[in-house]
């Protein structure tokens, strides 16, 4: 009877992390759903290029609101209703920005991006919340393969999309389908998820009762929910903060390629737009290999090492990309480049979750500061592009790569008693 528990657990475990790996999936599914269409929102409402920057810039900026309250809401809700009730603010806010398309209505559809910036932020922080905790209760790296799910979700997105415009599917007809079928399919997998901490001490007493051990020792006591006031202290936390850099300085680096690598290959090598396109999947295939094959080099070097080594090889990939003058060398750039930026944000994540007592306080920082790439990367690289062309003006990544190598120290696992994040001695 002893040996059932611990494979109960396991199993239970086990279920867990295939159901953080299904909502990072159809997170991404939804997203790049959306994404894929907006060549149809353009053409509805008659925006110029500029125009529709700005109203993109909605969403990212429902979800930089949301993010830095997104750890109290988790403390207060639980990993799974908090993934299950913002994937349905996200859908709501979808739904509204196709309506707003049909109707002509900008300001409808501003409104219903913001809100689905909103879901998609407190969502985001709470399935990598949820998948953290999984990691723990493995013991061993398994964050990078759910941000890879995220990876795949993305590509199947993209691809339906794609499928839908040529189909001529409407807008609304698309993406409406897509978030009912996102929502339904993330309230299946989260009763999968761990139970929160109240259930899990008693699942825990039950177990260490089975095995002979005292009731109450295998898990921490419950911990109240967190305070507005413990969302403020955590920005005062040096640590966080600095693994809010790294974040920041992969989520740059990530988000630049996926808005520019295309356009850099056609005007930057006079080539067609296919293999502008070629460039982008050469990069989005070799984030999700790195994300799969990652998590063997991190139990086996260690975060920080891993760190290290993907900022080196990010580095390199874009100077390669930005300066050699021969495309197929500058597209083994771009491979470089997707491996090297494909840990920073899982392991970023990671590093927030350490001590599980503030990881939902910790994660919401990351991020909060991992997010805010969205707004500095493409107007920068955008207005550089305009006196380098946008090949040129990427090789400004070189320096949020360098300055997340300089930090990369920062994300080192927390021991026991460790105070870092809090920027006390340790004990």
């Amino acid at each position: 009877m002893s040996t059932r528990a611990p494979a109960g657990l396991a199993r239970r475990t086990s279920a867990a992390a295939w159901a953080v790996f299904v909502v990072f999936a159809v997170n991404g599914l939804g997203v790049a759903s959306w994404a894929a269409r907006i060549p149809a929102v353009r053409d509805g409402l008659g925006y110029s290029e500029a125009q529709m920057g700005l109203l993109l810039l909605t969403g990212a900026v429902g979800s930089v609101l949301a993010l830095p309250l997104s750890g109290m809401i988790s403390s207060r809700l639980g990993a799974a209703r908090s993934v299950v009730a913002f994937a349905a603010v996200c859908a709501v806010g979808y739904v509204t920005a196709c309506l707003g398309v049909l109707e002509s209505s900008p300001l409808l559809v501003r409104a219903g991006l913001f809100v689905g910036g909103i879901g998609i932020g407190v969502w985001d922080a709470a399935m990598n919340l949820e998948g953290a905790v999984v990691e723990q209760r493995l013991g061993r790296a398994i964050m990078p393969r759910f941000h890879a799910a995220y990876s795949f979700g993305t590509v199947a997105g993209a691809g339906l999309g794609a499928l839908a415009a040529g189909a001529g599917v409407p807008l609304g007809v698309h993406v409406g389908v897509i978030v009912v079928l996102d929502v339904v399919a993330v309230a299946v997998a989260v009763r999968w998820f761990l139970p929160t901490v109240a259930g899990a001490a008693a699942h825990a007493d039950a177990a260490a009762g089975a095995a002979g051990a005292d009731p109450g020792t295998a898990v921490q006591p419950e911990h109240a929910p967190h305070s507005f006031r413990d969302t403020l202290s955590t920005w005062r936390e040096p640590r966080t903060l600095l693994v809010g850099l790294v974040v920041l300085a992969a989520a740059l680096t990530e988000g630049a390629a996926n808005d520019w690598v295309g356009l850099a290959v056609v005007d930057g090598f006079g080539a067609v737009e296919s293999l502008g396109a070629l460039g982008l999947a050469l990069f989005l295939a070799a984030m999700a290999g790195a994300r799969l094959a990652g998590t063997v080099l991190i139990d086996r070097l260690g975060r920080v090492a891993v760190l290290r080594l993907s900022g080196a090889a990010a580095l390199a990939g874009v100077l390669v990309f930005t300066l050699v003058p021969v495309l197929p060398l500058a597209l083994v750039g771009v491979l470089l480049w997707g491996a090297g930026a494909a840990l920073g944000f899982p392991l970023g994540m990671s590093a927030a979750s350490d001590d599980p007592r503030r990881a939902g306080l910790r994660v919401a920082t990351v991020s909060t500061i991992g997010y805010s790439a969205f707004f500095v990367g493409p107007a920068l690289i955008g207005l550089l592009a305009e006196h380098t062309g946008y090949r040129h003006a990427l090789l400004v990544l070189a320096v949020p790569v360098a300055l997340g190598l300089l930090v990369a120290g920062a994300a080192r696992p927390l021991r026991a008693g460790d105070d870092r994040a809090a920027g006390t001695p340790s004990h």
